[in-house]
């Protein structure tokens, strides 16, 4: 993976790669090739297929759709709902709506970080974990709230989002 000649990063270099089967997305093109205002949907059934959107799969959708590669990369990177590497088996959205803020999100935050030694954005070393920031999930009454793969856990301190972790760490070594 390259820079281009100013030392600017390549689309290559923003997210990985890896072998993929292009032929999983076909039933996805076939239905929506030459469908206007398509593309949206096809990433999303495309995340849907690999769990996230590998560049082999944006090269093959603009090819197929008859786009530049550009023209894909920029949508996906435009909506948040696009995942652009993989994700942990377990993924935390962490609240960071206004009544989660005023009720301590941020510490939420930091105990996460600090429990699962990763960033916001970041993924465990064991792929077990991804930690991802949102906007609002909904759930004001139970602020600071957290949903870790569409479960809620809400009235969050630092100490009860550290035991949950924990609690699912369990889970995870007793399989």
């Amino acid at each position: 993976m390259g820079c281009c000649c100013n030392g600017e990063k390549t689309m290559e270099d923003n997210f990985p790669g890896g072998d993929v089967d292009l032929s999983l997305l076909d039933p996805v093109l076939n239905k929506y090739k030459g469908v206007p205002g398509s593309l949206i949907t096809i990433l999303q059934r495309a995340q849907e297929i690999y769990g996230y959107l590998p560049r082999e799969v944006i090269r093959h959708i603009a090819r197929e759709v008859g786009v530049k590669p550009a023209k894909v990369f920029g949508v996906a990177t435009f909506y948040t709902q696009f995942r652009l590497s993989p994700i942990g088996k377990y993924l935390i959205m962490l609240c960071q709506g206004t009544a989660c803020h005023v009720n301590g999100s941020e510490r939420i935050e930091s105990a996460l970080c600090e429990e699962l030694k990763i960033k916001e954005g970041e993924t465990t070393e064991d792929g077990v974990f991804t930690l991802q920031n949102v906007a609002c999930l909904g759930c004001c009454s139970l602020a600071p709230v957290m949903m870790i793969n569409g479960e809620t856990y809400g009235k969050l301190t630092p100490d009860k989002a550290r035991s949950i972790i924990r609690e699912i760490y369990e889970r995870e070594n007793e399989n």
